[in-house]
């Protein structure tokens, strides 16, 4: 998975190291499905696609002190055109990897909308306007699983912060903070929400530490050393 994790920014190094586009390559085998409590292996077109991550474009609007906020799936037909653009920021592709045409956007895409639900990507809307794109998905049953103590139903996310406007300010860790909570709130059997920025990305690790996450473990992925950060259920109120 090309990772941006969190806003960039000023100070942001970019990762030296090629991404791979692995997310939805761990098969769900009936024995790996038994073990992590979620019934037996069925193929994408027999699954309930939202059954995995759940429907974020159905989760209520929330109200944050930047605005009101809201998530919405990703309809390539109606949003490519501005998560390519955001795609090809430098500040962005630096960590996302996925700058050029709109086609290498669309594929990106596509490979999630067409998976069996444990990725969704949407949209982020601050006032009703795209401004933020997020993946949401489900880090225990992702190749993420293989490089922490992963439990049962453990959610994960990845953001960008796609206008220049927006960044610097600390929106990012609002956001962070608003859908963290939306996750918890819509996915109870969900004990924790984990992230992994390039641990050189001092702006998103800081984000993520002001959004209530607590900073884990250094972690050795394939494209990255990463902060292992983890917003644990039983202490959302308390951080």
């Amino acid at each position: 998975m090309h990772q941006a994790d969190a806003p960039t920014g000023p100070g942001a190094v970019p990762s030296d190291a090629t991404g791979t586009e692995d997310t939805l390559e761990l098969r769900l085998t009936e024995e790996l499905l038994a073990l992590l409590g979620d019934g037996p292996a069925v193929t994408a077109a027999e699954a309930d696609p939202s059954a995995l991550v759940g429907d974020p474009g159905a989760w209520r609007p929330v109200v944050t002190p930047t605005g009101p906020f809201q998530l919405v799936t990703v309809e390539p037909g109606r949003d490519l055109a501005v998560i390519s653009r955001w795609m090809n920021d430098p500040a962005v592709a630096a960590f996302w990897e996925l700058a050029g045409p709109e086609q290498v956007t669309a594929e990106h895409l596509g490979r999630q909308l067409a998976g069996d639900g444990r990725s969704v990507p949407c949209l982020g809307l601050l006032g009703g306007k795209p401004m933020s794109y997020w993946e949401l998905y489900r880090a225990d049953l992702d190749p993420l699983a293989r490089h922490y103590p992963a439990r049962p139903h453990d959610m994960g996310l990845h953001l960008l912060i796609g206008g220049v406007g927006n960044r610097g300010r600390g929106i990012g860790t609002v956001l962070l903070r608003a859908v963290s909570d939306l996750v918890l709130d819509n996915r109870p059997l969900c004990g924790r929400v984990v992230a992994e920025p390039d641990l050189r990305n001092t702006p998103s690790v800081s984000a993520f530490l002001s959004a209530g996450f607590r900073f884990c473990a250094e972690v050795d992925l394939p494209d990255k050393q990463a902060a292992l950060m983890v917003r644990d259920r039983a202490h959302r109120d308390r951080l």
